[in-house]
């Protein structure tokens, strides 16, 4: 990988460069202090200057290995509320993958933008889109594996999952995940903490964990704290025994309420969600955040390397498409 490491702001005081992409900025600027990550994210762009990327590295206590196998099966993934990964770095380079760009803000610097809690439509809009999303992962008999508030992007048009993996990437099966840097405590389910295989209803947990957080500030707040209306369901997202756990489609009701479905289109599943990312579902300060990002990150003038000192990408060619992905490996 060819990486020269100095400023990653959009005012274009030094570049760093990792694969074929050289970084705007990082995604991740201004998050809240101590905010777990469980990986590094950047924006960045082309060496032609013609796309760019959501681009991730690994942590340095992070298993590569496990991380670009993780990328890898992120690549099937189906749903309209996730981000999967397009592009790899080629064999023998450091770990990277890229996703599609899309402007937005990860919940924690959503919640500090708007001083506070989200309100509860917005909770609702966000828990029906990311519970909707891990179903479809589920029956594709895969877990998310590393949901928790920094994993979900605010989009004007509804949240992305990312961060797919990032508990199998951190740590192997049997080892105790306790304190391992990156993984978020709050939303680590406990089995998980304890080593054990990721496993749909763990996912479960890391979602109450999260909406939790976009209610209160907080992935375990006092029942107290959460506004009456959600305090039963999360609650039972976030019990300790995975069998009391509600199952993804009884969120999914109890969040939607009288939401109807929209007819189902092609093979995809009827979705609920739709009726709650109307416009207003979003506050109108992250609405304007989100736009001064894309804008930054569109004028933004960044010194690109010259044609040679940009590595041809094996999977990703000049005027084609990503190549074809190994099979993905089933959820644990």
């Amino acid at each position: 990988m060819s990486r020269r490491a100095s400023g990653t702001g959009p005012s274009g005081r030094g570049t760093r460069q990792i694969g074929p992409y050289t970084v705007v900025t990082r995604l991740d600027s201004g998050l809240p202090a101590h905010t777990p990550v469980p990986e590094h994210r950047f924006i960045a762009r082309s060496a032609d200057g013609d796309r760019t990327v959501l681009l991730s590295s690994p942590l340095a206590t992070a298993d590569p290995q496990r991380f670009m196998a993780e990328a890898d099966a992120s690549r099937y993934l189906l749903g309209s509320w996730v981000l999967p990964a397009v592009e790899l770095a080629a064999p023998g380079e450091q770990p990277w993958h890229a996703r599609p760009y899309v402007p937005a803000l990860p919940l924690p610097i959503a919640l500090a933008l708007h001083g506070g809690p989200l309100p509860e439509r917005t909770v609702r809009a966000l828990g029906v889109a990311l519970a909707e999303n891990l179903a479809v992962m589920h029956g594709q008999n895969l877990t998310h594996a590393g949901l928790c508030p920094a994993a979900v992007l605010i989009a004007v048009d509804g949240p992305r999952l990312t961060c797919f993996g990032a508990i199998r990437a951190a740590a192997p099966d049997g080892a105790p995940r306790q304190e391992v840097p990156g993984l978020d405590p709050g939303s680590l389910p406990p089995e998980q903490a304890a080593g054990g295989q990721p496993r749909p209803l763990g996912d479960v947990y890391a979602l109450g964990a999260t909406l939790a957080y976009a209610a209160t500030g907080y992935t375990m707040p006092e029942r107290e704290e959460l506004p009456p209306s959600l305090r039963s369901l999360v609650s039972r997202c976030l019990s300790r025994d995975p069998a009391q756990r509600p199952q993804l489609a009884e969120i999914i009701d109890e969040l939607a309420g009288g939401a109807q479905p929209d007819r189902q289109v092609g093979f995809a599943p009827p979705s609920r969600v739709d009726a709650f990312l109307a416009p207003g579902w979003l506050p109108a300060r992250l609405v304007a955040a989100i736009v001064h990002q894309s804008a930054s990150v569109l004028a933004a003038e960044v010194p690109l390397p010259t044609p040679a000192q940009t590595p041809v990408h094996a999977s990703w060619p000049p005027g084609g498409a990503p190549s074809p992905a190994p099979a993905p490996h089933p959820s644990h």
